[in-house]
């Protein structure tokens, strides 16, 4: 599949979920992704374990925004994010929405795993009452600390003020 068939609308989603269901699991994830980098890529493919069905939930910019994130967050924007994304062998689809969180996208998508960074537990994970309702659980991720787009972000405008 090209990469640019990954990246799907959430009605176009749902329909291409229908068929796969019946033979593999579904497994939900979401994010920013400004800047992709190693623990990004290290997460992903250890969500992709056990031949599932990665489906990522992308927030737009808009979303990003009403995170509080910084003005100027994102970095890049949403559809090079998608598409950067997209190009990864471990990623099969990719939703963009914009609500805060992805609960309503969750909810529609009916994953059998969420799938959340170790750095989320003891927290609420949005959409994580949804999956446990249908029988699905909730996994966590072993995070890679000091290591975020932010942090990035800090590193970079340090070395610009010592140039």
């Amino acid at each position: 599949m090209k990469s640019s068939d990954k990246i799907v609308t959430l009605p176009v989603l749902i329909k291409k979920l229908a068929s796969l269901r019946r033979r593999r699991c579904i497994a939900f994830t979401n994010g920013c992704f400004d800047i992709l980098h190693y623990g990004h890529v290290s997460y992903l493919e250890t969500a992709k374990k056990q031949d599932r069905v990665l489906v990522v939930g992308l927030n737009s910019d808009v979303s990003v925004r009403s995170l509080n994130k910084g003005p100027e967050r994102p970095i890049v924007p949403q559809d090079q994010r998608a598409a950067v994304l997209a190009g990864l062998a471990c990623v099969d689809f990719v939703v963009i929405f914009d609500e805060p969180t992805p609960s309503a996208l969750i909810k529609a998508v009916k994953p059998e795993v969420l799938i959340k960074g170790a750095d989320w537990k003891g927290k609420e994970v949005a959409g994580s009452d949804t999956v446990k309702a249908n029988g699905g659980r909730v996994e966590f991720i072993t995070y890679i600390d000091h290591l975020s787009t932010t942090s990035i972000i800090e590193k970079i405008r340090r070395q610009c003020l010592l140039a």
